[in-house]
C-alpha cells in the first residue's frame, strides 16, 4: 500500500534569525527590594487592612477628632456627669462631665506619641549602638554588651518608678522610662546582622576600595539590614503602647486631668458596673491598635524577609 507524500510549501515557513543576546535578555521590568516588597505585602489582606485601620486611627486621633468635637477634652460640666452616647457627647461623658470623645482621641494621640518616640529611641540610639558593637568587635563588642546585660538585669517597672520620682510625670518621663531599656533588642538584633554582613564580599571589596568603617556601614550594612530594623520597629511600637497604658492604668504614667489609653482604661474599670461605656470605648482603641500593629509587623517580616519567599 503506497502512501503518499503531500509536498510541503515553502512558503508556509519564515526564516527567523538567531540572536546569541536574545536569551540573555531580560523580558520584564526591573523589580528592587521595596517594590518587590510592596508587591508581597499587598498579597496579605490582614496586613493590608490593618495599615488601613491605623492610617484611620492616625487621621481620627491627629486631625478630625480635636476638628469635629466642640468640646474640650479638660473641660468639666458637672451638670452632664455620666451621659451615655448622644448626638451631642458621641462617646458620653466621665464622672466630671468631660466629654469621653476627645478624651479617647487625646489618649490616643498620647499613646501614639510614645508609641513614635520608643521608634525613635531604637533608631537613633539602638541602631547605632548595635552597628557601633557588632562592626567593631572585639574587646569594644565585649564591654558593649555586657552594659546591655546591666540594663536588661534591672526591671524595667523599678526604672519607671525612679524615673516618676525624679522627673515629673508626663509623656517625656515615660518616654525616658520606656526608652532606658527598650532600645537594648533592637541593638542586639542589629549587632547580629553587622557581624553577618561586615565579612562578607560587598563590605570587603568596599573597604579594599578604601572606605571608612563610617562610610562601609552607613552606606552597605545598614542599607542591607533595613528590612530587619522596619520589621523591629513594628513591633517596638506597640510594646512602648502597651508599656505606657500598663504604667498608667496602675497610677505610674499619665497623671489628670492629662489622658491616655491606660488612664482612660484604669478609670473606666472602677465604672464598669454602672457605666461599662467609660471602660469599653478606650479599650476598643486600644485592642486596634495592638491588633493592628502587630498584624502589620507580622506582614512585613514575610514581605521583607528574604527567607519567607515562596
Amino acid at each position: 500500500m503506497e502512501t503518499r507524500h503531500r509536498e510541503l510549501d515553502p512558503r508556509l515557513f519564515e526564516s527567523v534569525e538567531i540572536d546569541a543576546y536574545e536569551g540573555e535578555r531580560i523580558a520584564g521590568p526591573p523589580v528592587g527590594f521595596w517594590k518587590d516588597s510592596w508587591v508581597r505585602l499587598k498579597k496579605n489582606r490582614g496586613a493590608l487592612i490593618s495599615l488601613a485601620v491605623l492610617v484611620l486611627v492616625f487621621i481620627v486621633a491627629f486631625v478630625i477628632g480635636p476638628l469635629i468635637s466642640t468640646h474640650s477634652p479638660y473641660d468639666q460640666n458637672m451638670t452632664q456627669r455620666y451621659l451615655g452616647p448622644t448626638s451631642d457627647y458621641w462617646f458620653g461623658t466621665d464622672k466630671f462631665g468631660r466629654d469621653m470623645w476627645t478624651r479617647v482621641w487625646a489618649g490616643a494621640r498620647v499613646s501614639l506619641y510614645i508609641g513614635l518616640l520608643a521608634a525613635l529611641l531604637d533608631i537613633f540610639v539602638g541602631v547605632v549602638y548595635g552597628a557601633v558593637s557588632g562592626y567593631l568587635g572585639g574587646r569594644v563588642d565585649d564591654v558593649m554588651q555586657r552594659i546591655i546585660e546591666i540594663l536588661n538585669g534591672i526591671p524595667s517597672l523599678i526604672i519607671a518608678i525612679l524615673a516618676m520620682i525624679v522627673f515629673n510625670p508626663g509623656i517625656i518621663t515615660i518616654s525616658i522610662a520606656i526608652g532606658l531599656t527598650g532600645w537594648t533588642f533592637m541593638a542586639r538584633i542589629v549587632r547580629g546582622r553587622m557581624i553577618q554582613l561586615k565579612d562578607q564580599e560587598f563590605a570587603l571589596a568596599s573597604r579594599s576600595l578604601g572606605a571608612s568603617g563610617f562610610r562601609v556601614v552607613w552606606k552597605h550594612l545598614i542599607p542591607n539590614s533595613l528590612g530587619l530594623i522596619v520589621i523591629n520597629l513594628m513591633f517596638t511600637i506597640p510594646s512602648a503602647i502597651f508599656a505606657e497604658a500598663f504604667l498608667s492604668f496602675i497610677g505610674l504614667g499619665i497623671q489628670v486631668p492629662e489622658a491616655s489609653l491606660g488612664s482612660l482604661i484604669s478609670d473606666g474599670a472602677g465604672e464598669l458596673r454602672f457605666h461599662p461605656y467609660l471602660l469599653w470605648l478606650p479599650s476598643i482603641v486600644f485592642c486596634l491598635l495592638m491588633i493592628c500593629f502587630n498584624l502589620l509587623g507580622d506582614g512585613l517580616r514575610d514581605a521583607l524577609d528574604p527567607k519567607m519567599r515562596k
